[in-house]
């Protein structure tokens, strides 16, 4: 987009670390009908007009693929004008200009972390005679040092209430971005719930430490009484040691800074341009004294891009509902903006892998059509020409080589999209994307027909790693032609939805299934079985399942299964003729399983099964996150197949619904519901005078399985039983 008359401006004397605030002042020639405020930065920025925030956008203007696609926003200000105005923009580091990614040494990094303090912005006045008066970015407006005297991602706000910013510097005119800028396209990262300090506690060191109950993505809003120049400093943490102590070193370098010096007064602080992940608060210095704090002064401030809760899960098990519980907060924590591996250290990058596993529990508890649209645009532009998809999208770290069932996510995530909400949008804009991606791999493969050669994760955590590897025993070429096979599956199933000949593809597939075929006629892992009898690529899909149900059993009905196997390995039970050892590996609270962590105290989903071990201990302090959402794909198992709620494949977004489900004695009930396009999905069992009492409701015509006997209905509730 071209915009008339702004320009990008940039403080002519560099403010460092500081954030600038950019400034105008304007006054009204008349009654006003309308006033539009659209603005962008290189970084992130909070727009106020004369003192009040514009709009509700944390960390606008979001985290987009920089290079080629900058988002822009729009504002109706009409409220906050009066006759005399003042329009400010506080422009901090953001994404944008972070130390991030902690690998060095790529284009994102030594390419935009130098760039300045850029704004761009247009106020279009709309008076009520119609007369227009646009007041853009230029050389007349000025610029300061703000009270935000240090804010980034990783290394959180420095912010001095007592400085007052006098705006009187100079701008300059500079060539910023221009014909990558879009208008908004994901949703907007806006604050979300409000969490009242818990408890506050001594530690024995000493530490003075307040608990919210729950770890979030977000940031402390804190209310005291102070005077100039006294400090408030607060450390962030997700857990406490096993002696009970403050616990940073899984942050590794983020230094998670929040340092606050006070005004005088009655005054409330909460950062306006970072965020941090955590459960905990460290109070290190108080006005008065560290003595003088109490839980009351201190909320905690969830913020996430702004999805509408969809899906809804809760069973008699108080341990399950809390695993519910963790994988929306999981969701949430990491849904900002980017679907991120995690909220706290200094990472907080894209994966696609975690987004591929995961896609489709995202679009069962919360409507995400708009979020994955946003993420695979970027996903699209960041691909190279060769088809390559990065590990990260953005793709910051520009690695060298692309990594199977990571890359993937360029194929599995717009068709599970697609799949959840039928609009085939999603498809055309993302078609070619996805067709290049197999492309990619049918170019770089060593071996026609596999995909062989290059590196790759592998079965990344998987719990049958040799010692000293993050990666599971499983053949790595295996998964990557599997996933070679799977993706390309998927182009064919798109390709049909949007009328395209896709004959090539199916040639390539059934050579793929052949060759695979003949090359791994054994497996030796359980995540091989899933993956063998998950993507339909075993001769014999039951004879695999067979043998990963012998896997589980002969080890003590243990999962040993990492990133890849695990999102299917509960399905691949269930489509068997398993679904009771499904129940038992999903109940199961000893390590390792989903359940460990609750018995652990967890609020979110952990990066490891044992993070914090058996005896207190931890994993690693390099790699271990506690809010790590990947494995919260579990989820879907349950709306899927105990709840048994899925789309009928050729009327997807639930335009017709199958409801088949899987009840299991060890719970005495189990409810889910899911708010589609259509209108409202509901299925619910219970233990009822010795049967199992079905309750179904669906919106749209339905197939209903109890019992393997088949109903088909049309909208409305039905009532069923059946015995044990």
């Amino acid at each position: 987009m071209k915009w008339t008359n702004a320009t990008w401006i940039k403080p002519a004397v560099d403010t460092g670390d500081i954030a600038p605030v950019f400034g105008k002042s304007f006054t009204l020639s008349g009654e006003i009908r309308e006033a539009t405020l659209s603005l962008t930065a290189l970084g992130v920025y909070e727009a106020e007009l004369n003192g009040k925030r514009a709009g509700e956008f944390i960390l606008a203007p979001g985290w987009t693929s920089y290079y080629s696609r900058l988002q822009y926003q729009e504002y109706d200000v009409t409220g906050l004008l009066e006759k005399d105005n003042a329009l400010t923009v506080t422009v901090g580091k953001g994404w944008y200009r972070s130390r991030m990614p902690g690998w060095q040494g790529s284009k994102w990094q030594d390419g935009l972390r130098g760039n300045p303090s850029g704004l761009l912005a247009r106020l279009t006045l709309t008076y009520q005679d119609g007369r227009q008066e646009i007041i853009s970015t230029d050389e007349s407006w000025k610029v300061s040092e703000s009270r935000v005297r240090f804010s980034e991602i990783y290394d959180g706000e420095i912010y001095d209430a007592a400085f007052e910013p006098v705006l009187n510097g100079d701008v300059l005119v500079f060539e910023g971005p221009s014909d990558t800028l879009i208008p908004q396209q994901g949703e907007e990262i806006k604050e979300q719930e409000r969490i009242a300090g818990a408890r506050m506690f001594t530690t024995p060191k000493g530490e003075t430490v307040i608990d919210f109950g729950q770890n979030i993505t977000g940031y402390v809003e804190a209310t005291l009484e102070g005077r100039v120049g006294e400090v408030l400093d607060l450390s962030f943490a997700e857990v406490m040691d096993k002696e009970g102590n403050f616990y940073t070193a899984n942050y590794r370098s983020a230094k998670a800074q929040y340092h606050y010096t006070c005004t005088d007064g009655l005054q409330t602080y909460k950062p306006k341009l970072t965020f941090w992940g955590f459960r905990y608060i460290r109070v290190n210095q108080f006005p008065g004294g560290v003595e003088k704090a109490v839980p009351a002064q201190f909320t905690a401030i969830a913020l996430h891009s702004d999805m509408r809760r969809t899906g809804f899960l809760s069973s008699s098990s108080p341990e399950l509902n809390r695993l519910f519980d963790n994988i929306i907060w999981g969701q949430k924590g990491n849904f900002v903006d980017v679907p991120t591996d995690c909220p706290q250290r200094d990472e907080r990058l894209g994966w696609t892998g975690d987004a591929q596993v995961f896609v489709r529990t995202a679009c069962l508890n919360y409507d995400a059509e708009k979020f994955f649209a946003k993420w695979l645009a970027d996903m699209a532009a960041d691909q190279h020409e060769d088809g390559y998809v990065g590990h990260v999208i953005p793709d910051m770290l520009q690695n060298p080589h692309a990594s199977a069932a990571w890359g993937d996510a360029a194929v599995i995530c717009p068709w599970e999209v697609y799949r959840a909400y039928g609009n085939s949008s999603i498809l055309e804009n993302q078609f070619e994307c996805m067709h290049k991606w197999v492309d990619h791999i049918t170019a770089a493969t060593t071996t026609p027909n596999l995909w062989t050669g290059g590196t790759h994760y592998g079965d990344w955590l998987g719990l049958d790693a040799p010692s000293g590897s993050y990666k599971g025993s499983s053949d790595e070429t295996f998964i990557a032609s599997a996933f070679y096979a799977h993706s390309t599956s998927l182009v064919i199933r798109a390709g049909k939805v949007l009328g395209l000949d896709v004959s090539s593809y199916e040639a390539l597939y059934d050579r793929i299934v052949a060759a695979f075929r003949e090359t791994w006629p054994a497996y030796k892992t359980q995540t091989e079985c899933v993956l063998a009898a998950h993507f339909r690529l075993a001769p014999d899909c039951q004879a695999a399942a067979d043998q990963l149900a012998r896997m589980i059993t002969d080890c003590g009905t243990k999962l040993q299964t990492g990133f890849v196997g695990t999102p299917y390995l509960l399905h691949v039970l269930s489509d068997y003729g398993y679904a009771e050892l499904a129940y038992s590996l999903l109940l199961r609270e000893k390590y390792p399983s989903w359940l460990y962590p609750v018995t652990k105290g967890a609020t979110t989903i952990w990066e490891h099964w044992d993070g914090i071990m058996e005896d207190g201990d931890f994993w690693s302090a390099d790699m271990n996150s506690y809010n790590h959402y990947a494995y919260g794909s579990v989820a879907d198992w349950v709306y899927g197949v105990a709840a048994g709620i899925t789309p009928v494949e050729s009327a997807p977004g639930y335009a017709r619904v199958r409801i088949a489900p899987v009840p299991d004695t060890r719970l005495d009930w189990l409810k889910a519901s899911l708010n589609t396009r259509h209108g409202l999905v509901r299925s619910e069992w219970k233990k009822s005078d010795g049967m199992w009492r079905f309750e179904i409701t669906t919106p749209v015509d339905a197939e209903i399985v109890i019992g393997g006997t088949l109903h088909q209905v049309t909208p409305g509730t039905y009532y069923f039983y059946h015995n044990f």
